[in-house]
């Protein structure tokens, strides 16, 4: 079990977000700037979220935000938070992501969920297939066959094959917001990532079905024992006032969301009932309920305590500011208090 003598590995959501004025070419700049930040601060990894027609999150095409991410990193691991498995066919994703670690090695992870990623006219446009739980597991496994060993020469033949992709063995997490993620990871035998940070309400119950039913025997099983990891809005700054200042960017994004007005970011304000009508303030507080937002020392002992409690191998924070240069101080002291060595 985790504890506070021996912190979990931190590793960082990306969703490409634009601030207003931002073009989308700046937005994804911002994005490699942090990324080579967290590759020379030590975070563990860096996933890129799917997200389509938003006005905020420029992440529509993972595979290629990963490789020039690749490009301009060392050491740092990469990957989807997630690929959303029913827009895409589990063929494709092999090939991208078999591609990618064909050009780069073993840095990378696929991470899959089965939400659109996006409102249902959009999700129509991308042809979406249905998502259900038997189909989605029955597409992760096929997805992690494109990715295993190829097949003998006599075996091969009339068999569908991702080339490249075969052989690479791309490391998989299952991502849930529910507990029909975790179904899906302990069936399969996968480690498990929950979306705590805009979802939480069904945090403790999904870690407990996927402890419970883990599989580590199951023919698709890439863990031997149950792997979880939790996402966290996170804010850091010299001081509580300036912090809880900038998170008000992050509460208007949620309200946006929530309330079906998708714009790109909006500066701090002092005060959220100022300029947000009574009735949806508590939009804020039901998508980010999971949320650190604070001084330095006050993140790390809550972030221990929240690891601790719910027994998590590793935590994965996201931090939305409309400067982007505080996002990346926000997780330059988050590293420093956190103890990282780069």
């Amino acid at each position: 079990m985790p504890t506070s003598s021996r912190r979990v590995p931190l590793s960082v959501l990306e969703l490409v977000p634009r601030s207003q004025g931002m073009s989308p070419t700046e937005a994804i700049e911002e994005s490699v700037k942090l990324a080579r930040e967290a590759d020379e601060l030590g975070y563990q990894r860096l996933w890129v979220a799917e997200h389509h027609g938003s006005e905020a999150f420029m992440a529509s095409a993972t595979s290629l935000l990963l490789g020039h991410l690749a490009d301009r990193t060392s050491r740092i691991r990469l990957g989807s938070g997630g690929v959303m498995l029913p827009n895409h066919s589990p063929l494709m994703v092999a090939e991208y992501y078999g591609t990618l670690a064909t050009i780069h090695g073993d840095r990378f992870d696929l991470g899959l969920g089965r939400a659109p990623g996006t409102d249902p006219m959009t999700a129509a446009a991308l042809a979406r297939s249905s998502g259900h739980l038997p189909d989605f597991a029955s597409e992760v496994a096929q997805l992690q066959k494109y990715l295993g060993d190829p097949p003998t020469l006599t075996g091969g033949r009339g068999q569908v094959r991702a080339i490249p992709g075969e052989g690479t063995h791309v490391p998989l997490w299952m991502l849930g917001s529910s507990t029909g993620g975790a179904q899906v990871a302990a069936a399969l035998g996968l480690p498990f990532s929950f979306a705590s940070h805009f979802a939480p309400d069904q945090l403790r119950e999904a870690l407990m079905v996927y402890r419970d039913r883990f599989r580590a025997d199951a023919d698709t099983a890439q863990v031997d024992r149950p792997t979880t990891m939790a996402g966290v809005n996170v804010l850091v700054a010299p001081t509580q006032e300036e912090a809880d200042y900038l998170f008000t960017t992050a509460q208007l994004m949620a309200i946006r969301i929530r309330s079906g007005q998708p714009a790109p970011l909006d500066p701090p304000v002092e005060s959220l009932a100022a300029v947000v009508p009574a009735q949806l303030l508590p939009l804020a507080e039901a998508h980010q309920a999971v949320r650190m937002v604070g001084t330095p020392d006050r993140i790390v002992t809550q972030l221990e305590e929240f690891a601790a409690q719910h027994e998590l191998d590793e935590l994965i924070v996201t931090t939305y500011t409309y400067d982007p240069e505080l996002r990346r101080r926000s997780y330059r002291l988050l590293a420093e208090a956190w103890g990282m060595t780069g």
